[in-house]
């Protein structure tokens, strides 16, 4: 059975939930790891847990998103695994909106992965082979009001990646998008006691990354959706 092997991963857009999950995931499986975000302070418990390696990045800054695989590359090789898991929103009815919060909010969640996802593929097509993955939600989906800058993003996300996918997977590397259709548990945010596991565990949502990007080639999937078996569709 035809499977891709893994050796680097990088994840960008890392915070204590879901990129938290995928990092310890690839550090137990042999990976080695790199972790970006804005701020790394907050990154040191998970680096000393995994020993992962923490960069400073703004992934809406094309100059700053080629620093931190140029980095990368010369300290665990060129990754040949990237998940993009960075978003941002502004709330609030349409015509209330600053223009400048929602121009960064979709910067954040669309350009941002545009700019990774263009800098993972530089490395990864002359190899014929990686994984970029991007982490989705239901606003790529479904827009719901009072949070319109997230549904652009998001809608942009699900596109960028439809398009990669079309692209790219002839040429040996597997694109696929997340439609994380949910809350997330986490320290913050408990699972009630009279409603268990009506939030995603960010554990098992980790578990469905790591299966799709082991996926043999003949049956590749480009989206996934994971939800709760409580939530409506």
């Amino acid at each position: 059975m035809q499977t891709q092997p893994y050796a680097s991963a990088l994840i960008v857009g890392t915070g204590p939930g879901l990129s938290s999950s995928l990092a310890r995931l690839f550090a137990r499986n042999g990976l080695k790891v790199a972790v970006a975000a804005r701020q790394t302070a907050k990154l040191a418990d998970l680096c000393d847990e995994t020993g992962a390696s923490a960069h400073a990045c703004d992934a809406t800054d094309p100059a700053a998103v080629a620093a931190l695989f140029e980095a990368v590359e010369a300290q665990n090789g060129a990754p040949d695994v990237v998940v993009y898991n960075a978003s941002n929103r502004t709330r609030g009815p349409v015509v209330d909106l600053d223009p400048g919060d929602v121009a960064r909010a979709i910067s954040i969640s669309a350009f941002g992965a545009f700019l990774v996802s263009q800098q993972a593929a530089r490395r990864m097509l002359p190899k014929g082979r990686g994984a970029i993955l991007l982490s989705g939600a239901t606003a790529g989906v479904k827009g719901f009001a009072n949070s319109s800058s997230f549904a652009m993003g998001k809608f942009a996300l699900r596109g960028l990646a439809q398009s990669m996918a079309r692209e790219m997977s002839p040429q040996g590397v597997h694109v696929a998008h997340f439609v994380i259709d949910g809350g997330i548990r986490s320290a913050l945010r408990q699972v009630p006691n009279e409603a268990p596991d009506s939030l995603l565990d960010p554990d098992a949502i980790a578990e469905t990354y790591w299966h799709v990007m082991h996926q043999h080639r003949s049956a590749w999937s480009w989206e996934v959706e994971v939800r709760p078996w409580m939530e409506k569709f």
